[in-house]
């Protein structure tokens, strides 16, 4: 008796049909060509690597989304990637330690994890982006910022949002005005990022209280923030976000929420989350942070499209093609492939053109449509 259980896919795991499939490419290849032309070398580092090598250039917690497995050539322990960000880290800091800086590089494909989330139960998932490598200057910032934007326009995402934040906001402000120590610091960052008012005083962070009413549009957030902070010491971090914002004022829409720290525990001083209509979370993320290994200074982005895919499948065009009867004149069918047509050959009397999808038939030299 047959196993009605031996084609299920394990938890988290997807086939992509035709639609799907020809959604995520399409998506892909418009990311990669916008990362291209504004002078971005791609690189393609392996779907596998040795656990040792990935978990010593990410942060501590980072390493327990890796799925393990014994090499059984060199009997080394062995790790899927979760995140291609930090195999292009490895690459600026061997292969191309002397290239010159700033470097651009992009990389495209698929990351897995060992579980997903609650709100996102899928392992695997499609990763594009861009690491600006050798700088983390306002400028650097503000063409990954702008760069994300041109990518997802080019994907066909609409209604774009930028969330900026300060990764680095709660140590900069304990290491002057609003003293805490190291042990409170992890708390308040916590509590701010819950928005829970009463945790945050509990954790003796009663003057950080302002910071959670401070998020929204990013104009009117950054005011608040320069209200708050009355000694100053964040004024060069405002003025960057303001020459951030007026290189891209126009194409997203911007917010600000300065204490937001979830997902940026690695960033520097800046950070931002990319959001647009109609598709479910973020679809990516970027900011300034030091590549771990060789501690060089570095600004890029990821984006994660697979919610975007999601929503384009189903208006995908596959192309209606041109069906080829049996006999038909294959020069010609050539000369229409190399026109961008695409053809399906009959193989047997049978085949029907309505039924395989098709808009034309070659009649002779001729498209004829159906």
């Amino acid at each position: 008796m047959t196993d009605p259980t031996q084609d299920l896919l394990p938890e988290g795991l997807e086939d992509r049909l035709p639609q799907s499939a020809a959604a995520a490419a399409r998506i892909e290849g418009a990311v990669m060509q916008v990362l291209r032309s504004y002078g971005y070398d791609r690189v393609r580092p392996p779907l596998v690597e040795f656990e040792r090598s990935l978990a010593s250039r990410m942060g501590g917690g980072s390493t327990r989304h890796m799925v393990r497995f014994t090499d059984p050539r060199s009997l080394r322990t062995l790790a899927l990637r979760s995140d291609i960000t930090v195999q292009v880290g490895r690459i600026a800091a061997t292969g191309l330690a002397d290239a010159p800086r700033p470097l651009r590089l992009c990389y495209a494909g698929q990351v897995m994890r060992i579980l997903g989330v609650a709100l996102d139960p899928r392992r695997e998932n499609l990763q594009v982006g861009a690491e600006l490598i050798g700088t983390d200057s306002v400028e650097a910032a503000a063409e990954v910022v702008e760069l994300a934007i041109a990518s997802l326009e080019a994907a066909g995402a609409t209604g774009i949002s930028v969330d900026f934040t300060l990764p680095d906001l709660v140590d900069t402000l304990a290491d002057g005005p609003l003293p805490l120590s190291a042990e409170a610091r992890e708390v308040v960052r916590r509590e701010l990022d819950m928005k829970d008012a009463g945790g945050l005083v509990e954790a003796g962070g009663a003057a950080y209280l302002p910071l959670i009413h401070a998020a929204g549009p990013f104009p009117e957030a950054a005011a608040r923030l320069s209200e708050i902070d009355s000694a100053g010491v964040l004024n060069s971090r405002i003025d960057a976000l303001h020459i951030i914002a007026q290189r891209v004022e126009g194409r997203a829409r911007l917010t600000f929420d300065p204490s937001e720290h979830h997902g940026f525990e690695y960033q520097s001083w800046f950070g931002f989350m990319i959001y647009a209509d109609g598709v479910r979370g973020a679809l990516g993320r970027g900011g300034t942070y030091r590549i771990g290994g060789s501690d060089e200074v570095a600004t890029g982005f990821s984006l994660y499209p697979e919610e975007l895919v999601e929503a384009a499948k189903a208006a995908e065009e596959l192309g209606g093609g041109v069906f080829l009867p049996l006999g038909h004149d294959r020069a010609v069918a050539a000369d229409f492939r190399a026109m961008g047509w695409r053809t399906v050959a009959a193989l047997s009397d049978a085949d029907d053109a309505a039924t395989l999808g098709c808009s034309h038939v070659l009649d002779g030299g001729e498209l004829r449509p159906l």
